[in-house]
């Protein structure tokens, strides 16, 4: 048994933002919970089909009652469809029918619903007509229909003629829909608008799927920052060592230079006399040889005249 058709529950119409930035309307659409309460087979009744109800009926009649007890369920349904298949093995009665097995995100879908009542409605409003002008002088027919046939021939008005009339509580199949996302309790966010009002019921038809499909966005939740915060105490660890190494580093250095300024104003006159040494000192070391070369000049003269 291969079931491509749900039947739902309209719940409400957001909107929300795809991974790529774009905007969209968003309809909210319950279907949880649909249970076949009546096999159909080619033998008995010409042709396969299964039948599948929806949410629980407060005062049930007793046509319902008989197909619930039938089905195996304590309470009847609040609303039935009929579903064409062309297979229906594998189906039981009072089983329910996963949507995981039916649906799934980027499927296009056909929606089928019953459109607003809008109650009595006149041409403009009801088909889009334009109206009358309002100069020479039918200012009193702005709204009117106009012209509605002919005259003797044919004597009458076409069938079908578009008229004043009630408005709404149509069925409108909206095609080409896409779901966007399931949740885990089985409401489907489908992209774009489904007739009928809130708590409204629809057929939802599977009937292919889009290759290019790009999931909502969503943001990051308080758990997943929990997780992330509790996953990383070892970073965060190795972050604060390494922020006490930076800090003792300078410390280190402080201890090393000396606190008090005027130990560098004792320091440099010191080095400044080894410096005025060093150079009275080289002029000494110069001259004693020159001095030794003299004396020993003047002996070898004295020693000459002896």
């Amino acid at each position: 048994m291969q079931v491509s058709t749900l039947i739902g529950r309209k719940v409400n119409q957001t909107s929300g933002f795809l991974q790529n930035g774009k905007r969209v309307p968003l309809t909210v659409v319950n279907v949880m919970g649909n249970v076949i309460t009546q096999l159909k087979t080619t033998d008995k009744e010409g042709y396969s089909a299964i039948q599948v109800g929806l949410d629980i009926k407060k005062k049930p009649g007793k046509r319902d009652l008989n197909r619930a007890k039938q089905a195996g369920l304590e309470k009847a349904p609040r609303f039935f469809k009929e579903i064409r298949m062309d297979d229906i093995e594998g189906a039981e009665l009072g089983t329910s029918i996963d949507i995981a097995t039916v649906f799934a995100p980027g499927d296009i879908i056909d929606v089928t619903g019953t459109s607003k009542g809008k109650g009595w409605a006149g041409g403009v409003k009801r088909h889009g007509f334009h109206g009358g002008p309002r100069t020479h002088g039918q200012s009193d027919r702005e709204r009117a229909p106009g012209s509605i046939g002919q005259t003797t021939t044919p004597g009458r008005v076409y069938k079908g003629k578009r008229m004043a009339g009630r408005m709404g509580t149509d069925t409108v199949t909206v095609k080409n829909l896409e779901i966007i996302e399931i949740t885990a309790d089985g409401v489907l966010l489908i992209k774009g608008l489904v007739p009928g009002n809130l708590n409204g019921y629809l057929t939802i038809k599977k009937v292919g799927e889009n290759k290019k499909f790009v999931p909502l966005y969503k943001e990051n939740t308080e758990e997943d920052s929990g997780i992330a915060s509790e996953s990383s105490p070892v970073s965060e660890d190795a972050s604060q060592t390494n922020a006490d190494e930076q800090s003792s580093e300078p410390a280190q250095l402080s201890e090393s230079k000396p606190s008090d300024p005027n130990d560098n104003q004792k320091i440099k006159p010191e080095s400044a006399l080894d410096s005025s040494e060093n150079v009275q000192t080289s002029p000494t070391a110069s001259t004693e040889p020159e001095q030794a070369k003299e004396e020993a000049k003047k002996e070898v003269v004295q020693d000459a005249k002896s």
